[in-house]
C-alpha cells in the first residue's frame, strides 16, 4: 500500500511557496551576529529553492551605501533579479508587492538582515497581504541579540511561524528516495 502524501494544511508546500531574501549586503552583513552561519543557512535555502523551482525575490537596501548582495549568496542566486529599495519593508520595493500573489504564492519563507527592521517589516506586510509567513530563524540576524530576539518575538506574535532552513527543505521534499531528494542530499550533509 502506497503511503498517503500529506501536502495540505500547515506544512510548507513548494508548489505554493516563495522565498524572500532580504538585504544580505556587503557592508551590512559583517555587523550582524553570527554572520557566517546565517549566510551559510541562507545560501543553502537559496540553492534548494533554485533546484526545486521555488520562486525567489531578492532585495538590497540602498546598495550605493550598503553595497550589493554578498558574493556567496549572489553566486547561489544566479540570474535571480535583485531589487533596490529604500523602504525598510521589502514589500515596498518597486515591482515586488504583487509578484507573490500573481504567482499564486500563499506561503513565503523569509530570510535576511536585520531581524528587527527589514525582515520584521517585510514579514508584517506579507502577513497583512494574506500570506502565511515562515521566518527562517537560523537565516536571519541583527547586530544585537536583544534586537534579534525581539524581532522574532514580534513576528511570531503577529502570526509568522519561526522555522529552520532544514525544516523548510524537508517539507518541500516531503519524502526520501525521490530525484529531488537525491539532488539535494549533498547540500544537506
Amino acid at each position: 500500500m502506497k503511503p498517503k502524501t500529506t501536502t495540505g494544511g500547515r506544512r510548507i508546500r513548494r508548489d505554493r511557496c516563495g522565498v524572500w531574501v532580504v538585504d544580505f549586503q556587503e557592508r551590512l552583513l559583517p555587523s550582524v551576529r553570527e554572520a557566517d552561519a546565517v549566510l551559510a543557512r541562507a545560501t543553502l535555502l537559496v540553492r534548494a529553492a533554485r533546484q526545486l523551482g521555488v520562486p525567489l525575490w531578492v532585495t538590497e537596501q540602498y546598495p550605493r551605501g550598503l553595497g550589493g548582495t554578498v558574493a556567496p549568496l549572489r553566486e547561489a542566486l544566479g540570474d535571480t533579479p535583485r531589487r533596490e529599495k529604500l523602504t525598510f519593508s521589502a514589500a515596498g520595493a518597486e515591482g515586488l508587492p504583487t509578484e507573490p500573489a500573481a504567482r499564486a504564492v500563499a506561503d513565503v519563507v523569509v530570510c535576511g538582515i536585520e531581524t528587527h527592521v527589514c525582515v520584521c517589516q517585510t514579514t508584517l506586510d506579507l502577513l497583512d497581504a494574506g500570506h502565511r509567513v515562515f521566518v527562517a530563524a537560523d537565516a536571519v540576524s541583527s547586530r544585537t541579540a536583544a534586537d534579534h530576539e525581539l524581532g522574532l518575538a514580534r513576528m511570531r506574535s503577529a502570526g509568522a511561524v519561526p522555522v529552520s532552513v532544514e525544516m523548510v527543505i524537508f517539507e518541500w521534499l516531503e519524502r526520501a528516495g525521490t530525484d529531488a531528494f537525491k539532488r539535494l542530499l549533498p547540500l544537506l550533509k
